[in-house]
């Protein structure tokens, strides 16, 4: 049940937690780390030829500015408003349409970043429809019985359910036999989409409809007195389709496409707003704690070689999971995920071989008896993690009832032993193969020690057996995203990294192992992030999983957000040079202005 706590103005929404929920507090029990710290750091600072430079820029974003940003479009007044438009929404979900235009207002919701409101009524009429599947299959009659079945597959399988490639074989057909016309190019964009709902299983998906549905989209791109409303939003699918995209970045693209429609629905787009602004001021206090929170750490200041990017890491969160009642979940992921950042960038940068061995022996034995042996700049560090993750582990054993300490510890010393792993790599100059790279690199990747934290967090019950899947690495689902992120990485990544010194990455290994070119080995590691895709959706339905859809559909967003971070470049570590800073600016600091 939702409870909610207030800190000053901002009100904190909880999810999974009863009353009282303790929330860190940024200016706590990391105050005297630093006074201690600042005098005894010389390693840290000085220059040592030894050590490599990752030439991080400083963050983008001020902290003082971070403190100030405001939406002034959601008082009080504006959720009133949005009740009463919730309101109104549901009235129309509950009003008799055809067929289209209920798949097409649900469609509407999700891109529109408010299904979230409506997922009982949403689920009930998508439960409906597949009892009827097999009834709305294209016969070949016309354009909209075929967007109708293209968008009712898409939203099916995304939810769930399990539908057949085989409602589009009259399609198939047409297209095999080279008899195939339109004039709709939206029809072709909803085939198009569709297809990326597919497993390995569907080979019409895959071999007919997906290749099919492309050349036809690049035409009408091509053409450019074709209608540019249309041909936009078929840019934007070439680009990258809708299934792949940070959801939260997706709304507020749609958002600008959808009040460009001849035929908006008025009461809709004005929800989406006043809704995009409310939860942005969330995403606002969440932001300004994890800032303050990172400030009073001060491994910015203390280990300079680290990347300063708590707002991006913030970022990833938001990707994670958006709505407003997980304001705690998404600020104990930033913690997660800063600490992360900097591990990695103590193994890839700054720590030789013996003190990323003696670091390594530490998280595994969790003792901070052993202090003293660490190099003076790994101490702060490693009482941080220490600190943080015991504190995790004491609010889920006080408020759920299980000790998840255990596992947490694990994730953390099984996250440092790949790093090691490609720390010797380095060293020797040793080449993996790319299935040997892989094996190691989707556990150093972060994504199983970020997805067992986000578990025992979101989840209300949590399961042992659950635990021990995660904590053994046996929970496929976790394997596809953490395999997408490693890739996407490695795109985005890989140049900029292999510049200042590190291991070889996916393209690389392929190219070394396979004699291909880069271009070659690129277009390789494409195909395997749309074969991880395939597998991740097949993990999707309800059977394949003990775990809850929530959870499952965390770790896809984890995929999603890797790619939206990665698409023009390393938009983690050089947030200035591929989007990350507009994006973050578009999301969390300009709201929408309302007329």
């Amino acid at each position: 049940m939702a409870t909610t706590l207030r800190m000053g103005s901002a009100l904190i929404y909880q999810n999974s937690f009863s009353h009282n929920f303790r929330l860190p507090h940024p200016h706590g029990s990391h105050r005297f780390v630093c006074k201690s710290m600042t005098k005894t750091t010389p390693d840290a600072t000085s220059v040592d030829l030894r050590r490599r430079s990752g030439n991080y820029q400083p963050s983008p974003w001020d902290h003082c500015y971070l403190l100030s940003i405001k939406n002034n479009y959601a008082s009080e007044k504006e959720v009133i408003a949005r009740d009463m438009l919730k309101e109104k929404v549901k009235r129309m979900l509950d009003v008799t349409k055809s067929h289209l235009e209920q798949l097409e207002f649900i469609d509407d919701l999700q891109k529109l970043g408010v299904s979230y409101h409506f997922e009982l009524e949403i689920n009930n009429i998508l439960t409906s429809f597949h009892d009827e599947n097999g009834k709305n299959t294209w016969k070949g009659d016309n354009e909209e019985d075929l967007h109708a079945t293209a968008l009712e597959f898409r939203l099916l399988r995304q939810h769930g359910f399990d539908v057949s490639e085989n409602i589009f074989d009259a399609i198939i057909e047409k297209i095999e036999s080279n008899s195939f016309k339109s004039d709709s190019i939206p029809s072709i964009i909803s085939l198009y989409e569709a297809s990326y709902l597919s497993t390995k299983a569907d080979t019409k998906l895959h071999k007919v409809i997906r290749p099919f549905a492309t050349e036809e989209i690049r035409k009408y791109v091509d053409d450019e007195t074709n209608n540019m409303e249309i041909r936009e939003k078929a840019i934007h699918a070439l680009e990258m389709p809708y299934h792949w995209r940070m959801r939260r970045l997706e709304t507020r693209w749609y958002i600008d496409a959808y009040e460009k429609k001849h035929d908006m629905n008025l009461v809709l787009i004005e929800l989406a707003k006043v809704d995009f602004n409310i939860v942005q001021t969330t995403h606002q206090e969440d932001l300004k704690y994890v800032a303050s929170w990172w400030k009073d750490t001060c491994l910015a200041n203390e280990l300079p070689f680290v990347r300063d990017r708590i707002v991006e890491n913030y970022f990833w969160t938001v990707g994670l999971i958006y709505e407003p009642q997980f304001g705690y979940l998404r600020r104990i992921m930033t913690i997660v995920n800063a600490l992360v950042t900097t591990i990695d960038d103590i193994y890839d940068i700054y720590g030789t071989l013996e003190e990323l061995e003696l670091f390594t022996s530490m998280v595994d034995n969790w003792d901070v008896n052993r202090l003293d042996e660490l190099p003076e700049y790994m101490r702060l560090c490693f009482l941080l993690l220490c600190n943080e993750i015991n504190g995790i582990g004491y609010d889920i054993l006080k408020y759920k009832n299980i000790d998840v300490t255990p596992f947490l510890k694990k994730s953390w010393a099984d996250l440092c032993k790949t790093y090691l792993v490609e720390a010797k790599w380095y060293n020797r100059g040793y080449k993996p193969s790319v299935e040997e790279y892989m094996e190691n690199a989707w556990i150093s990747i972060s994504a199983p020690t970020i997805l067992i934290h986000f578990y025992c967090v979101f989840s209300d019950q949590i399961s042992l057996q659950n635990l021990e899947t995660l904590s053994q690495h046996r929970q496929h689902i976790v394997r596809r995203s953490a395999t997408v992120l490693r890739l996407a990485n490695d795109l985005g990544t890989s140049p900029d990294e292999l510049a200042r010194g590190d291991v070889l990455k996916s393209v690389q290994c392929y190219m070394h192992e396979a004699g291909a070119s880069e271009e070659e080995a690129r277009e390789h590691v494409q195909q395997m992030i749309s074969d991880t895709w395939d597998d991740m959706n097949n993990e999707t339905k309800p059977a394949r999983s003990s775990f809850s859809r929530g959870f499952v559909e965390a770790a896809m967003n984890l995929a999603r957000m890797s790619q939206c971070m990665y698409q023009y470049g390393d938009g983690h570590g050089c947030p200035n040079k591929a989007k990350t800073v507009d994006r973050v600016r578009s999301l969390l600091v300009d709201p929408i202005p309302l007329d």
